[in-house]
Parts: C-alpha cells; sequence; structure tokens
C-alpha cells in the first residue's frame, strides 16, 4: 500500500514537472534566396506563395529586388511572413554592426546571419585568416548580442582543413564566444562531414538548420562551391534529413530553414515541406 500510494505521489510530480517544462517548438521557414529568380520579377507573388504553402517564418531581408525597405515589409505583412533571421555579410559586421542591429530590429528578426568570409581562392581558408574572423565575429557579436541579436556564422565547407588536431571550423567554434553558426546540412556533407556527428560534438553551438539534401551519387568538394542542380527534394538525397532532424530536435533546435537552390525550386519546396511536416514534431 505505502510502495502504491509512493507511485501514485511520483507519477503526480512527473506529470507537474512535465507541464511546468516548456516544450520545444520546431518550426518550419524558408531562406527566401530559394525563390529569388520569382522574386525578380514579383516580391508579392513569391510572397504569396509562401503564404499558400502554409509558411510563416522566412530568413532573408537582404535584397529587396527594387522595393524600398517600406514597402517589402509592407508584402511581408501582407503575407503574414516574419523574418526570423536577416540576412548580413562580413563586411558589414565589420564595418557597421550598428547597421546589422537597425535591420534586424525594423524586421523584428532574433537573429542576424553570415554565410561567407572573404578569403583567397588559391589558397583557401587559412587559419590566419580565421583567427582575424573570430576576433571580428566577437566584436560584432558582442555588440548585437547587447541589443538582443543573436550573430549566426554559416560555414560552406571550406572551414574544414586540417588544423592542429582538428579543423579551423574546429578553432572558430571553440574560440568564438560571442555568437552561434547556422548549419547549412548540404555544406557539411558536401565537404564529406557528416552533419548529425557535427551537431553533437557541438550540442547547442548551431542554433538553426539550412535543410537542403544532395544528389545522391554527387562529387564531394571542400571549397564552397557545388552545382546547384544537385540541390533535390528532401529525403531523396544522400544526407539522411530524418536522422539531422531528428538530432536537431533532441538539441531543441527551432528553426528549420529549407533553402533549395536549383532551379527547380518552385516545384520541389513544396514536396519538402511535405516530408517534414510527415516527421513527427515538426510543423
Amino acid at each position: 500500500m505505502v510502495n502504491k500510494s509512493l507511485g501514485y505521489l511520483v507519477t503526480a510530480c512527473s506529470i507537474v514537472v512535465s507541464l511546468a517544462m516548456p516544450v520545444a517548438s520546431h518550426e518550419i521557414g524558408l531562406q527566401l534566396y530559394s525563390l529569388r529568380n520569382e522574386m525578380k520579377v514579383s516580391v508579392p507573388d513569391a510572397f504569396k506563395k509562401i503564404n499558400d504553402w502554409g509558411i510563416k517564418i522566412v530568413e532573408g531581408g537582404g535584397a529587396l529586388y527594387d522595393l524600398s525597405l517600406a514597402d517589402y515589409k509592407a508584402e511581408l505583412e501582407r503575407y503574414q511572413l516574419d523574418i526570423v533571421s536577416v540576412d548580413t555579410s562580413y563586411d558589414e559586421i565589420v564595418t557597421n554592426p550598428m547597421a546589422v542591429v537597425y535591420k534586424a530590429n525594423f524586421y523584428g528578426a532574433r537573429f542576424a546571419t553570415f554565410y561567407w568570409i572573404p578569403h583567397d581562392g588559391k589558397t583557401g581558408f587559412t587559419i590566419e585568416k580565421a583567427k582575424e574572423a573570430v576576433i571580428a565575429i566577437n566584436k560584432a557579436g558582442k555588440i548585437l548580442k547587447q541589443n538582443g541579436i543573436t550573430l549566426q556564422y554559416h560555414p560552406h565547407g571550406y572551414e574544414f582543413s586540417s588544423f592542429e588536431k582538428g579543423t579551423v571550423l574546429d578553432f572558430m567554434i571553440n574560440n568564438i564566444d560571442q555568437a552561434q553558426f547556422q548549419m547549412d546540412v548540404y555544406w557539411v556533407n558536401q565537404a564529406g562531414v557528416d552533419p548529425v556527428a557535427l551537431l553533437q560534438k557541438y550540442p547547442g553551438r548551431f542554433t538553426s538548420l539550412h535543410l537542403k539534401d544532395r544528389l545522391k551519387g554527387s562529387p564531394d568538394s571542400s571549397n564552397g562551391k557545388a552545382d546547384v542542380e544537385t540541390n533535390v527534394v528532401l529525403g531523396t538525397g544522400d544526407i539522411g534529413i530524418a536522422a539531422v532532424v531528428e538530432e536537431a530536435k533532441r538539441q531543441g533546435i527551432r528553426y528549420f530553414f529549407i533553402e533549395d537552390e536549383s532551379s527547380r525550386a518552385l516545384k520541389q519546396v513544396p514536396l519538402s515541406l511535405e516530408y517534414l511536416r510527415s516527421l513527427d514534431g515538426i510543423k
């Protein structure tokens, strides 16, 4: 009788604790670059298409496609799209980080993300260049953090060159403490690295994902360049999207941005969206 009563007590306490704990919400968004060709023709039509797909969050806001900033934001609001991660650049975070803050605040974004660190294509991304970048990212990241914005760096695969007992990216992750990272699973895989293993190696350091899959049999490369036509519908390529999503969910990563750089994005994004929504806990 005592044991049974204790069991009821433990169960009741477990229910209370579970109700008190926040439940991670994993949201599907779209990197607007996926519809760059459509936006060149009509931003409103492209935004309407995204809304029709049931997507509510997007990443972008850098390119305005001949619209004024006010008109661009008005179209976002018209189609109920929220920019949660605003695009920036290495040059902008180095020369004018407050401009990044103002841009993020204008859109109501919580992240600002940049995607490339300029470097010599012949010599590659050297450790010297990485050390310069670490200093710049920490300096800008601190300013953004003071203003409620998280700076994210999005590696493209050229950071996986060897350094000491690891890679240049290992050095960057271990020395950047004022910013976070966004994992593009395609570019990690393209460089011959397992995205799941990298997530597990650095839990908590990747705060959002770019999800795109790669055509089976595609050749690897580690210079940040690849044929965009190897972007295929999520779940049909060689990356193992389901395992990536499962690990990301386990870590509490909230934002999963679909990005499709191929000429078939308009056709493929809805199919990728359908696939992601078939996975438990994704909306």
